[in-house]
């Protein structure tokens, strides 16, 4: 290729701050190796972005040099139109794009070239006069416009000034991945888009959609006719617009199902479960809150037909080089059921349960490799015995077990998930520990570790916010882009890091997260705890008892109980009530907390007194049936304030309580009858019933909230 050669060096020297000192530059992540200097390289209205004629509609390493994730699909000259549009959002500037091959001070130059080329996603960097961006693929050339564009953004005045600088810039892992439980929970495409700029501006290439789960399969075909609900699934046009999207941000949309466990949506489609037919396996064959009909029958040939036509079906979809099969958590006791056992009596080349299982991931690896692809699976099936079937070794390991600090599975290539876990509900309560990540978390580049990933899982969340996840999520993702790409010794305290990811801000391009306008006149939800279905869209996987539907017959915040200790239905005061006995009973909502003014009506029967009962709780604050320390109705500030009023709840009576918050004020009810006010208030908070500590005991029925205060008169209606 030809190339636009870099100026010889400036006589300047760096100075204090550069690669190695203590101040890093206003980017995430970091550049691998930065040479600061002084003064600045300023856009103005005459900049413009100087392209080679001889590359640009050329996009990617030439034949046989190109690495994971893949080839890049974004030519040079289309790289360079969505930069000036990047630049005019940013600086107020449009640059006019060129050929010219001679730059001047202001202009932008984009080049690639096959010289000394920093890997298929490294770039050169060099802001002296013009800003030089030098790359062996569009990949490399992309990340060097965003380095420019956070530089920008993180500039005072204008977003016009470049600190100049010096940079060669390459990544430590192939794969930066987010993870996204798309089985359980449905994600707008809205806020996909939003992710996926988010990805590209912080150099994550790989966004894998984990499409299928016991409660869903999000991927909507003809060929499947109730396989997916079209509402809540994504259709091929859906995909097809997902993938031109993630790839002008150079991200690959790497897919992923979920065979043969997590599988009841699948199952119940085309009864192909251990459950169905002759000789089916129990309850006792499979893990306590779920049914065999959970997993696939994998001694059943029309099984293993139909589980190949679903990969082979959306195994075309996508063109990420990964596919991800799960094939994760079979249990054990599967091994029991006498139709396995039967089987493996029978069969020549299978004598375990794990020789079953592999010979299933071999199969559907048959399937994934026809497309050109390699299979990913998560880890597990090495703890099984197999003494005649082994995965092949061309198949990833998405490993979700130890630090990710080296590989744990010999032999197979992998991709470290485990210590970067977001389930943030009050059963698992796993959240990415950020401080250990961006201080002690040190990336493995040993050949057989292809990388790491932030990983969401939506258990008991399933209609939540997006962006109740997002705020979860957002802080690990930024720390695994920066300890991903730069494994180098962090050079400052997480707190500095978190101040630079602030000023450098959102991407050019992303849309506010919607604000969901507050309901006025009528109440903004409702959870009777009357027996209700999984809404369309979703299937019930467990047991009976478990992960019970708290409707929300007046909003969109349904939720559901955990598999441990769920509540237990009752009757109310009127229908169904919920029946609490223990820390780990609690509902899962995942609602944003609401400011002031808000109201929260309940009807209440506690059981027994404990040191605390939580009713509704976030990150931020709860209401307390019994407050810590003076077993009084109350709520809480976490970190600032336990406040109670003068009233302690009778117990084994039915008690309607109303607690009426505007800024700075609350006011408690008790059975329609004022019982005080308290001059403090927090937002409404929406997380979830309980915590994962503290639940409360006894029976709830009728749980309103109200997103206005009630006056005097009304909440004295409510009995």
């Amino acid at each position: 290729m030809g190339a636009l050669a870099l100026p010889t060096a400036h006589a300047d020297g760096p100075r204090e701050g550069s690669a190695g000192a203590a101040t890093p530059p206003s980017v995430i992540p970091r550049p691998t190796q930065w040479t600061a200097l002084d003064g600045h390289t300023s856009l103005t209205r005459r900049t413009r972005i100087l392209i080679d004629p001889r590359t640009e509609s050329t996009t990617a390493l030439p034949e046989g040099r190109a690495e994971l994730p893949g080839p890049a699909r974004q030519s040079v000259r289309q790289l360079a139109a969505q930069l000036r549009t990047e630049i005019k959002q940013v600086t107020g500037i449009t640059p006019r794009i060129t050929s010219d091959r001679h730059p001047a001070a202001g202009d932008i130059v984009l080049t690639l070239t096959d010289k000394d080329a920093p890997g298929a996603e490294g770039y050169r960097f060099d802001s002296r006069g013009p800003v030089r961006v030098e790359a062996a693929s569009t990949h490399g050339l992309y990340y060097g416009t965003r380095t420019l564009l956070q530089l920008l953004r993180a500039t005072a005045e204008g977003h016009r000034e470049v600190p100049r600088a010096t940079a060669t810039d390459r990544p430590a892992q192939r794969i930066r991945m987010v993870h996204l439980d798309a089985g359980r929970k449905y994600w707008r495409i809205p806020y996909l888009e939003n992710l996926i700029r988010r990805m590209g501006d912080q150099k994550l290439n790989t966004l894998l959609l984990h499409l299928s789960e016991s409660e869903g399969f999000r991927l909507y075909s003809p060929k499947f006719p109730g396989l997916a609900d079209p509402e809540h699934s994504y259709s091929r046009a859906d995909i097809e617009h997902l993938k031109a999207f993630a790839a002008r941000h150079h991200v690959q949309l790497m897919p992923g199902l979920e065979l043969p466990g997590h599988a009841t949506a699948i199952i119940r489609t085309f009864g192909i479960g251990f459950g169905s037919g002759p000789n089916p396996c129990t309850g006792a064959h499979t893990h306590s809150h779920l049914t065999p009909d959970w997993i696939i029958d994998m001694t059943s040939e029309k099984a293993i037909e139909k589980s190949e036509e679903i990969v082979d079906e959306f195994a075309g979809w996508f063109d990420a080089p990964l596919f991800s099969i799960g094939a994760e958590e079979v249990p054990g006791q599967l091994a029991e059921c006498p139709r396995v056992q039967d089987y493996l009596a029978s069969a020549p080349d299978v004598s375990t349960l794990g020789d079953l299982l592999n010979r299933y991931i071999n199969t559907l690896d048959d399937v994934v490799t026809s497309h050109g692809k390699r299979t990913a699976v998560y880890n597990g099936s090495e703890h099984l015995a197999a003494p005649q079937q082994k995965v092949r070794a061309p198949v990833v390991f998405l490993t979700w077990e130890g630090t990710g600090a080296e590989p744990a599975v010999p032999g197979h290539d992998e991709i470290a998930i485990g210590p970067f876990y977001d389930t943030p509900n009050n059963y698992h309560h796993k959240y990415p520990d950020e401080p250990w990540m961006y201080d002690s978390w040190a990336p493995s580049t040993e050949p057989d570790m292809l990388g790491a990933g932030v990983t969401n899982w939506a258990d008991y969340n399933f209609w939540a916010d997006d962006g109740y996840f997002e705020r979860h999520m957002a802080g690990a993702r930024a720390i695994l882009a920066d300890r991903a790409w730069n494994r180098s010794v962090t050079p400052d305290a997480l707190a500095d890091f978190r101040a630079r990811a602030a000023r450098v801000g959102d991407p050019p391009g992303t849309t506010p997260a919607p604000v969901v306008p507050r309901v006025q006149g009528r109440p903004s939800h409702h959870w009777t705890f009357d027996d209700a279905p999984y809404p369309s869209g979703w299937t019930y996987a467990g047991s009976p008892g478990n992960t019970l539907l708290a409707e929300d017959v007046a909003g969109g915040l349904s939720g559901t109980s955990y598999i441990i200790d769920n509540p237990t239905p009752v009757p109310g005061v009127r229908g169904r009530a919920w029946r609490f006995d223990s820390d780990r009973d609690g509902v899962g909502f995942g609602g944003l907390d609401v400011a002031e003014p808000w109201t929260v009506s309940v009807r209440v029967r506690v059981s027994s007194r404990t040191p605390d009962q939580v009713l509704l709780s976030s990150e931020a604050g709860a209401l307390k049936l019994m407050q810590h320390g003076t077993g009084r109705v109350g709520f809480t500030r976490y970190g600032e304030a336990d406040l109670s009023f003068d009233h302690t709840l009778p117990l084994d009576r039915w008690t309607r309580l109303t607690w009426v918050a505007t800024p700075g004020h609350t006011v408690l009810y008790a059975d329609g009858k004022r019982i005080g006010a308290v001059d403090a208030s927090i937002p409404l908070p929406l997380r979830s019933i309980g915590t994962e500590s503290a639940s409360l005991r006894g029976d709830v029925d009728d749980l309103i909230t109200w997103d206005e205060p009630l006056s005097a008169e009304e909440a004295s209606r409510l009995r």
